[in-house]
């Protein structure tokens, strides 16, 4: 079978249409529609501001999470090769959105949606020398015009779970002929490994590298280590629990265990921060906290007079406010599927979440060794959160199994770089 054929004369119409109607009804998906008008325009306009002389290596990222696992990989470009231009494209509004600040990328687009005549006018604007796809965002047009023009390209910390619907003859011959397309695919375990070489690929050279996002979390917290974010005068003499990233489901289980908790006279301190600090969702929260538990918005701590709950109410300090932790609590669980584990983890602390932690291989293995915790029900998370506060030794060595993961983990960054090739 042609499959370029099938892809560009059934899929893509689809695929197409699917977008068009899901950016009427999402906001995001909205903006990530209108983000890529006249997008050609633009990334011409961005990449003149550049010497053509330069090599140009593009890195693509389908939203936060996996540009996370790009930035080490950049960090260790840029200081191997100074003068080289990194270009970094999104297919989402929140990870494009997000990014537009971060100083290391010279030029940040949307990627055009992926028809043959868009993925062959983007690779020409941005002439790369390589591609680097970030954990398993790939798009087909893109992968084929990079493959004939002979451009290297690689899927870095590569992760594939085996799948039903990949057994479907159809679907396995056609995802063969793209990742036959692909030069190099470094996985982050020997499972994905094998499930890629499942496939019987011929082309790719497949090996495991590991996960950069360790490398990432490793450096972060080093530099996090530097940022007094909290007066020691608050958390003294106190507990600490941080919540990460929560969602309303989260929300409703934890604020019960913790109301029990301090109405049995726990000296407690909670941060916490949620998933999206809009208005309607503080307003929210404080609204939830104000009949049982005393609480301040992170923007008045000068104003601080021993709240119980810091609710933050600006976006990009979890990570540094890990470091205060004496337990972590790390949202989505309850909701659509828990969010960075790894980012506690680095710090020594004991993590814990709820039932939906399937998306994260990280939470299942922090879980295997004694690191993390999940929790079901309002019970349990105050049944786990009281044996923690008050079993030092306990808390210690939980939080030492975590730290240890991720300090084993590190070092896919520089085992990345013994295959890419300038």
């Amino acid at each position: 079978m042609n499959w370029k054929y099938f892809y560009n004369i059934i899929i893509v119409p689809v695929l197409w249409i699917g977008f068009r109607v899901y950016a009427l009804l999402n906001s995001k998906a909205k903006r990530s529609w209108y983000g890529r008008e006249n997008l050609f325009d633009k990334l011409e306009n961005n990449l003149s501001k550049h010497p053509k002389s330069s090599k140009r290596i593009w890195f693509h990222a389908s939203s936060m999470g996996e540009f996370e696992q790009a930035k080490p990989i950049i960090a260790e470009l840029k200081q191997k090769h100074p003068p080289v231009i990194i270009i970094v494209s999104f297919f989402s509004s929140s990870g494009y959105e997000h990014s537009l600040a971060y100083k290391l990328a010279d030029v940040i687009t949307y990627i055009p949606f992926d028809s043959a005549i868009g993925a062959r006018k983007f690779v020409e604007l941005v002439r790369p020398a390589a591609a680097v796809f970030m954990r398993y965002d790939i798009w087909p047009n893109h992968l084929w015009e990079l493959n004939r023009r002979c451009i290297p390209s690689y899927i870095a910390s590569a992760t594939l779970h085996r799948k039903k619907y990949r057994e479907i003859p159809v679907i396995r011959n056609f995802l063969r002929n793209i990742y036959n397309s692909i030069d190099f695919i470094l996985t982050v375990s020997s499972e994905d490994k094998n499930n890629f070489s499942a496939f019987n690929l011929t082309h790719p050279v497949i090996e495991l590298v590991g996960d950069t996002r360790y490398d990432q979390v490793w450096r972060r917290s080093s530099d996090s280590k530097l940022k007094q974010l909290l007066d020691p005068k608050i958390i003294s003499g106190k507990k600490v629990i941080v919540v990460g990233s929560s969602w309303k489901e989260d929300e409703v289980q934890l604020l019960q265990a913790i109301n029990r908790l301090i109405a049995e006279g726990m000296e407690l301190v909670v941060i916490l921060v949620p998933h999206e600090p809009t208005e309607e969702n503080l307003d929210y929260l404080e609204k939830e906290c104000n009949s049982k538990i005393s609480n301040i918005r992170f923007s008045h701590l000068q104003n601080y007079n021993g709240e119980s709950i810091i609710i933050v109410d600006s976006v990009g300090i979890l990570m540094p406010l890990y470091q205060y932790a004496d337990i972590a609590f790390v949202g989505g669980g309850f909701s659509a599927g828990i969010h960075n584990v790894l980012e506690p983890a680095v710090y020594g602390v004991p993590v814990v979440f709820g039932p939906k932690f399937a998306n994260s291989q990280e939470a299942q293995i922090l879980i295997a060794i004694g690191g993390a915790t999940s929790v079901t029900t309002d019970q349990d998370v105050y049944e786990l959160f009281s044996l923690l506060l008050k079993d030092e030794n306990e808390r210690e060595r939980r939080g030492k199994k975590a730290f240890e993961l991720v300090k084993s983990k590190t070092g896919a960054t520089e085992r990345f770089f013994n295959f890419l090739k300038l």
